[in-house]
């Protein structure tokens, strides 16, 4: 893992600010308020623990894991919570590899990887059959994590995939030939459920699904978890839903606090105990080039998923989770008159 001083994000810089001392005058020292009592201060300290925390490390799983983050409903975090999942796991130790399925390429952006026209990408490997270490890149700002760019090609493969002999498990034959260890491997899918979604739910085994904290929350995934079934009806008989995360969590909204009761109550235990907060630090650390774990290790966003990516670990291995830890969205659920769930039926 990097050093403090490379994952260093803005909060880490030096802040103009009034010195101690005046020179000439006479100040009264008491009445400044200490380093840790101040915005700057308590932002550090919460950089430091979160730092600490990635450092701790994670029981690795016995063998590679394939997540496939999928929701067709556009805007839910799946780009967000796919790199900084990885980046969280990253950070942990783990070796992971996000495979760019988006033509919008939202995920190599976002974890500093270059993915113009001109760079070899995972639309090579689909439709050309290049291998996957081909076109695999290591992302510079975090140790361990590495990433397999989409570019815009990859808007036509869905037509060019149509006439190719085994279409559906193109990822899948690329993944197997991959020569090096990894520990996780997440699809960022994009918001569809064509032919690049369902080389994904081949690939893998487990699907994680991000819901976003919002009235039509469950609308129109009922789809979605019928392509889970009919992909493990006839092509993977592994895969399954296997995590459910609350994104954009605003605690101060009762509808926030309703439609995680709802999901809650309809997915159970396949939904994650932390929740992801809405975060300024997450929206502006992609137009940076990073994660929010690099950008500003030290904000909420960071924390959350942290513990999410510790939770998705430890049940892995079956170690119970400490749920004091945890940010947890909904903890004061009311009951509310119109059902969210019709979405699903």
């Amino acid at each position: 893992m990097r050093s403090d001083a490379n994952i260093a994000g803005p909060m880490t810089e030096p802040v103009p600010g009034p010195r101690s001392e005046s020179p000439g005058g006479n100040v009264s020292r008491e009445t400044l308020p200490s380093v840790d009592e101040t915005p700057v201060g308590r932002a550090a300290q919460l950089a430091v623990q979160a730092l600490g925390r990635a450092g701790e490390g994670l029981p690795r799983p016995q063998q590679t894991r394939v997540m496939i983050v999928a929701n067709q409903k556009g805007g839910v975090g799946k780009t967000t919570t796919t790199v900084n999942l990885a980046a969280s796991l990253a950070l942990h130790g783990a070796r992971v590899l996000v495979i760019d399925l988006d033509p919008q390429g939202n995920a190599s952006t976002a974890l500093g990887i270059d993915h113009h026209a001109e760079v070899p990408s995972i639309y090579d490997v689909l439709v050309d059959s290049k291998p996957l270490s081909d076109v695999v890149q290591p992302v510079q700002d975090v140790e361990g994590l590495f990433c397999a760019p989409a570019t815009i090609d990859l808007a036509g493969a869905e037509i060019e995939l149509v006439s190719l002999v085994a279409r559906e498990s193109r990822l899948q034959r690329a993944i197997q030939a991959y020569e090096q260890p990894l520990d996780y491997i997440f699809i960022d899918c994009p918001p569809s459920l064509g032919l690049l979604t369902v080389n994904a739910l081949v690939a893998g085994a487990e699907v994680l699904i991000p819901i976003q904290c919002e009235y039509y929350a469950l609308e129109g995934l009922g789809q979605l978890l019928r392509n889970v079934e009919l992909v493990r009806g006839h092509l993977n008989p592994g895969l399954h839903v296997s995590t459910i995360l609350l994104t954009m969590y605003d605690g101060r909204t009762r509808l926030a606090s309703q439609v995680a009761e709802e999901v809650r109550n309809h997915f159970g235990d396949e939904v994650l105990r932390t929740s992801i907060p809405r975060s300024v630090r997450i929206s502006e650390a992609p137009s940076y080039g990073q994660t929010v774990l690099t950008y500003d290790p030290g904000s909420s966003g960071a924390l959350s998923y942290l513990e999410a990516a510790r939770e998705i670990a430890l049940r892995n291995v079956g170690v119970h989770y400490d749920v004091h830890h945890a940010h947890q969205g909904g903890q004061h659920h009311q009951h509310h008159q119109h059902s969210m769930s019709e979405g699903i039926q």
